[in-house]
């Protein structure tokens, strides 16, 4: 490898840790890092803080002022070319004088999508994309899902005995996990655009389903997937900061009357194999700007989930316990009569959190 490649990687790494200063609070927006550079030195830092502020590009320009002519800028997604909340990077860029850009990835947002790139090298600007594209791509993937496949990244986190139990028979579950691991759902939960549950969890808990501990200047939107109108309006989380959104396939006007009232929106969908078209629940949130979708559901919805292949990824908390037969499972799914059948899963990580194990996996669907 070139010396010169070598610099471009370290200062891109740097931009990566500048945008996952960003990783609780940019939502709906992606996480982007930028650092500029001229003669070998870091002129200009920055990252996009929040929704509606100033993007990475226009906070590091602003720290490197004249000294951004001539500079290289390292960001970790292509330059925005369109006007939305802010005005296009690409202008400042070019107003600014920087003579190269170098990006990880192409912004998968059809709006800029290779337009951003063009823009600048059509003003003259040397133009490059490709370094830690990986790195960078797995700092956004409910961003790149949402663009590419108009769904959230779907993330089910699961608290589990050693014998692979939720619940004991009669649904008791507080606490299987131990403190450690219930701190660092916190954080899944923070990162998380919206947190999805099940009407039974909510009968059966009466969860609050928000983010404590860390100030992070808002609350993800609750989502209730309730096929009957059976939440409670006394229900938790409609008293809490933010939003709760209960989806139904429910023509009960009235009931869904006393939920608003109580402070819930309501959405009706149409009605699928279970109940609630889970597809259109997807495509419903990723017009709400949802994201990362964090589900904190019990075996019936998951099991939905993981059968309509909604799923991207599994955080599975081990804990030291043995809970028997008659506890409750992970997954309600259809019998499986065959090796061939099986849900292959890809361990991505294993570590310990406290007296737990954390297993991180992604789904391979249609592969045994």
């Amino acid at each position: 490898m070139s010396p010169e490649v070598t610099t471009d990687a370290e200062y891109m790494s740097r931009a990566l840790v500048l945008a996952r200063r960003g990783l609780y609070t940019t939502d709906p927006n992606p996480r982007v890092g930028c650092v500029l550079v001229n003669d070998g030195e870091i002129v200009g830092e920055g990252w996009h803080e929040r929704a509606g502020q100033p993007h990475a590009e226009i906070n590091a320009l602003k720290k490197a002022g004249k000294r951004a002519r001539g500079a290289t800028a390292y960001v970790t997604l292509e330059p925005c070319c369109h006007e939305g909340h802010t005005p296009p990077c690409t202008n400042a860029l070019i107003k600014a004088g920087v003579s190269r850009v170098v990006a990880a990835m192409e912004d998968p947002n059809p709006l800029v999508s290779g337009k951003g790139l063009k823009a600048l090298a059509e003003a003259g600007i040397k133009v490059e994309s490709g370094l830690l594209q990986s790195e960078a791509e797995r700092l956004n993937p409910g961003f790149i899902s949402r663009m590419k496949h108009r769904r959230p990244f779907v993330r089910i986190k699961l608290a589990i005995s050693l014998d692979g139990k939720t619940a004991m028979a009669s649904g008791e579950s507080k606490w299987i996990s131990g403190e450690a691991a219930r701190a660092d759902v916190q954080r899944l939960r923070a990162r998380s655009s919206a947190i999805l549950t099940g009407s039974g969890t909510v009968l059966a808990d009466d969860p609050s389903l928000n983010v404590r501990d860390l100030q992070i200047g808002r609350q993800p939107m609750r989502v209730i997937v309730d096929a009957n109108l059976s939440t409670p309006e006394t229900a938790r989380m409609f008293q809490l900061e933010g939003t709760t959104l209960v989806a139904t396939a429910s023509d009960d006007a009235d009931q869904a009357d006393v939920l608003v009232k109580a402070g819930a929106e309501v959405i009706c969908l149409p009605a699928g194999p279970d109940k609630i078209d889970m597809t259109a629940l997807m495509h419903h949130l990723a017009g709400q700007g949802v994201n990362e979708l964090l589900v904190e559901a019990g075996a019936t919805l998951c099991g939905s989930l993981l059968e309509a292949q909604l799923v991207d990824e599994l955080v599975v908390y081990i804990a030291p316990y043995i809970m028997g037969h008659n506890a409750r499972g992970m997954f309600h799914l259809p019998a499986l009569e065959s090796m061939t059948d099986r849900v292959s899963l890809t361990i991505r990580d294993i570590r310990a959190v406290g007296d737990d194990w954390r297993i991180t996996s992604t789904p391979n669907f249609n592969a045994v």
